[in-house]
């Protein structure tokens, strides 16, 4: 039987060949001491299992580790699997050579026995000693004749830690993990000194070989243990404070989300930080929910509403705006790949597939479309509808391109298929994985997976379910209809004896298209997975079955020559409630969009090797979304309302090193598309930014495809392409979500600073904010000062505000500038160019309003009162005070 199959824990295992003379024992049993006791002695009489003890043991010593014999090419021309997962492999590997590694007629010759135990002659030195336990498990071994019988593997019931979590309180205290395999006769075996162990976080937890967890700096992290093909990962916590138990204070927990939290938090002694501001939740939610701004008319009705329900009515509110389904179109489009660059033109002639995709994916977010339901259109998405001919499927396209119909009115979105860098089957296998499942098997491509369950026969299997699907260019080819209307719309052109090809033809049909004719498209289709010849582990090519089997990870095996679709059970398989990762996938990804980490982190490895921070939170919020019938938005109102989300960003002395149990808001840069809109919109005219959250065009937000332009923004080119690029825009390479970068730089700094379109914005004439406040020549807008600077009454008005300050330094300034003028004996009264519509305190509480959604300090509004009276005009101090705000970290992160 083959290897690499799901069970209790989605883990394989093996079975034993292990003559002990015994019955099988009860699953309650007590366990078999570890090997370490019963094979101490030269007399030892039991046999040990190749797949239970022979292979983990090379595991133990590092002989198939990844600098050793498991590596691609080996070492010493011997050759073992990667952590010991293929065991006919590695047998037949040990049976070769002159001599074998294995000798059966030699036993004590074997160079398993004779070479790691000579540090001169093993390149990889001492690994155990003669007459150690390792020894007699491998001379008992090969004196049994060095056994493997590929029909007695079994799979493993459960791999037993102890303890089952782990808490220190102080540096140096130890606990030794004792590991017990259970296999399906129910025998009971303590495989600790067998198992492979790592630790996640040495600063937390250090671990050696036998399985002794140490403890070093306070945190929590987790420690892994891996045994077959088990994974298992054991929580490790320090208190960062003596606020545990019976100490911790009373800590409000209105929601589900707060008191999983706060059950997490008790452990590790933090304290939530106090709720933010109303001004720092208004600012935070809607640039989270929505990608946007508040604008500064909404920020001062929010801080003066009194009811105490108006942060869930403005969470109500963001979810219902068409700025909500923009940038989570973006977002999904993220995770699923949209990249115009990957398309060669396909699916469309003229237009483009990129908008084509996010079109579609925002009518159904607007629309509040069960997740399911889209992924659902994407998966299983072919480009003609059901009964529909090649000839109909063309003039409906036909019909779109010439903007008489719209794409997004389709049930289906295959362009999913279509993309250049998803071509082969093991291609779709892998960012299939990465985007529905938020896990990644492309090691299992060639090996068993290093940090999870997957080995390359799971690979291979999940593989199958994506051999029949293709894009095709122009008609099905083994589609005799689709042919045959392919021809007669040829035909019809007048192209039946073109010899034109690739961009020739298509500018042809593209031509034809623009006299209203009907033309060819290219199309997605899917059919049954052919029968052939499978090749057995171990067998020969042509033994065995004869038609292709699939295998959703985890699952049973379907033999996808009977369905008419293979990826109809795929996506059946994953809005099943028992799916391990669907959903955890989903809401994992939005969490990580409101907290700056995910609860697995990063967020596309949910790997057992990488458990969540917090298990119990991870599957309330998976299960609710199930629950809800994958209502999308419900998962948005479940964080966003809980006090957990509502956390100032201000630490306290227990969780000002903490970032992944979420006792405060972390403050994290905007994502790209976020903070080119809010420098758009906070230089912009309050009626340019009041249509931001209504109207999409020229927003960031609402750029389809990874390199795709915008008509309007800020760029010397004319385009947001330029700006994207620099705050780390998504380029949808590979599904990963590493595609996307958070990270600061020089380069934006830069940009913000210096970038000529940004400057130039600023003092847009007719629509910046600038130019709105301006007055010249009785009321016409302008930007432009006339250098003349303020006037003798505006100086006078000033100095008052900084006695009344009592801001002695800018008080003698200002006098020393008042005297200037009066000597000169002119005080500007003709000066009214440059000069404001509004007074001095009024444009600084705009201009935090409409920047960092706040009103000033005092310490802040003396400040800029001091900086606008040194100003050469009233207009060029409030360019200068608004291009300074864009340039504080308070208004380049969310917080």
């Amino acid at each position: 039987m083959r290897i690499g199959r799901l069970l209790t824990l989605c883990l394989i295992a093996g079975a034993s060949s292990v003559s002990l003379g015994r019955p099988a024992r009860a699953a309650d049993a007590e366990a078999l001491p570890p090997v370490t006791k019963r094979f101490a002695s030269d007399d030892v009489t039991e046999e040990p299992s190749f797949q239970r003890h022979v292979s983990p043991l090379f595991g133990r010593l590092g002989c198939n580790g990844r600098s050793c014999h498991g590596s691609f090419q080996g070492r010493g021309g011997f050759r073992l699997s990667l952590f010991g997962y293929d065991f006919h492999a590695d047998h037949e590997e040990l049976l070769k050579g002159d001599p074998p590694r294995a000798n059966r007629e030699k036993p004590l010759e074997s160079q398993i026995l004779t070479k790691p135990t000579d540090a001169d002659m093993h390149e990889g030195g001492l690994r155990y000693k003669t007459g150690g336990w390792e020894y007699h498990i491998f001379r008992r071994w090969l004196e049994a004749g060095a056994k493997y019988d590929e029909k007695s593997v079994q799979r493993i019931v459960n791999l037993e830690l102890t303890p089952a979590e782990i808490i220190f309180n102080q540096p140096g205290q130890k606990v030794q993990l004792k590991a017990v395999a259970v296999w399906p006769d129910g025998s009971r075996e303590d495989v600790t000194c067998l198992c492979r162990f790592t630790t996640n976080s040495d600063q937390v937890a250090t671990i050696n070989a036998d399985g002794l967890v140490t403890a070093t700096d306070p945190g929590d992290t987790h420690v892994v243990v891996a045994y077959d093909s088990a994974v298992i990962a054991v929580p490790v916590i320090r208190p960062v404070s003596q606020l545990t138990g019976d100490r911790y204070p009373s800590v409000p927990t209105p929601t589900k989300v707060d008191e999983l939290v706060v059950q997490k938090l008790k452990k590790l002694g933090e304290v939530p930080s106090d709720l933010c501001t109303d001004g720092e939740f208004i600012r935070r939610v809607s640039l989270d929910i929505t990608g946007t701004l508040p604008t500064a008319a909404e920020v001062e009705k929010f801080l003066a509403d009194p009811s105490p329900n108006k942060r869930s009515a403005k969470i109500d509110e963001l979810l219902k705006t068409p700025a909500y389904a923009a940038w989570w179109t973006t977002r999904l489009c993220d995770w699923t790949g949209n990249n115009d660059t990957k398309f060669n033109n396909f699916g469309v002639l003229r237009g483009s597939a990129a908008q084509e995709w996010y079109d579609w994916t925002f009518k159904r977010i607007s629309e509040n479309v069960a997740y399911d339901q889209i992924i659902d259109g994407m998966v299983t998405g072919v480009s003609r509808l059901p009964g529909e001919s090649y000839a109909e499927y063309c003039t409906e396209m036909t019909k779109i391109e010439n903007g008489k119909a719209s794409y997004a009115d389709r049930p289906d979105m295959p362009y999913f298929w279509a993309r250049q860098n998803l071509v082969k089957p093991e291609e779709r296998a892998i960012g299939f994985a990465y985007t529905f499942l938020g896990i990644r098997i492309q090691c299992a491509q060639c090996h068993k997976h290093p940090f999870d369950q997957w080995s390359k026969d799971d690979f291979d299997d999940f593989r199958n379910f994506f051999a029949a699907v293709r894009s095709t260019q122009y008609g099905a080819p083994n589609d005799k209809d689709s042919q045959a209307d392919y021809q007669a719309i040829v035909k019809n052109l007048g192209l039946e004896n073109s010899e034109l090809r690739g961009n020739q033809l298509r500018a042809q049909f593209i031509k034809q298209m623009n006299d209203g004719k009907v033309v060819p498209f290219p199309e997605v289709v899917a059919g049954r997975v052919a029968a052939g010849v499978r090749k057995p582990v171990g067998k020969k090519q042509g033994e065995g079955p004869t038609s292709p089997l699939g295998r959703v990870l985890g699952g049973e095996e379907i033999d996808l020559t009977k369905i008419d679709d293979a990826r109809k059970p795929l996506m059946d398989w994953l809005r099943s409630p028992s799916n391990p990762y669907f959903a955890k996938a989903f809401v994992n990804r939005v969490w990580s969009n409101y907290f700056n980490i995910g609860i697995v982190n990063p967020p596309d490895d949910l790997s057992l090797a990488n458990p969540p921070s917090n298990r119990a939170l991870l599957d309330h919020l998976a299960q609710g979304f199930i629950d809800h019938q994958f209502d999308m938005q419900w998962v948005h109102r479940e964080i966003c309302n809980s006090r957990t989300y509502q956390l100032s960003w201000q630490p306290n002395e227990t969780n000002a090193k903490d970032e992944r149990n979420f006792a405060r808001c972390v403050p994290r840069r905007l994502p790209a598309e976020v903070a080119v809109d809010a420098v758009n919109m906070a230089v912009g005219s309050d009626e340019k930014a009041a249509k931001f959250v209504t109207e999409l065009k020229g927003r960031a937000i609402a750029v389809a495809g990874a390199s795709a332009r915008s008509n309007q923004g800020m760029s010397a080119r004319g385009d947001t392409g330029f700006a994207l690029q620099v705050f780390g825009r998504s380029i949808r390479e590979s599904n990963c979500d590493c595609d996307r970068s958070m990270e600061a730089s020089l380069l934006q700094t830069v940009f913000l600073q210096n970038d000529g379109a940004v400057l130039q914005s600023i003092e847009k004439p007719g629509d910046s904010w600038i130019s709105q406040i301006s007055k010249r020549d009785g009321g016409e807008s302008s930007a432009r000062g006339s250098g003349k600077g303020p006037s003798l009454a505006q100086m006078k008005t000033r100095l008052a505000q900084m006695k009344k300050a009592k801001n002695e330094q800018q008080v003698k300034r200002i006098e020393e500038r008042i005297a200037e003028l009066e000597k000169a004996g002119s005080d500007h009264k003709e000066d009214v160019e440059g000069s404001l519509a509004m007074d001095d305190q009024s444009v600084i509480r705009q201009a935090y309003l409409r920047t960092l959604s706040r009103l000033p300090t005092a310490d802040e509004m003396d400040r800029c009162l001091a900086y606008l009276a040194e100003a050469d005009s009233p207009a060029a101090g409030a360019k200068g005070l608004l291009w300074t705000l864009l340039n504080t970290k308070e208004f380049i992160v969310n917080h």
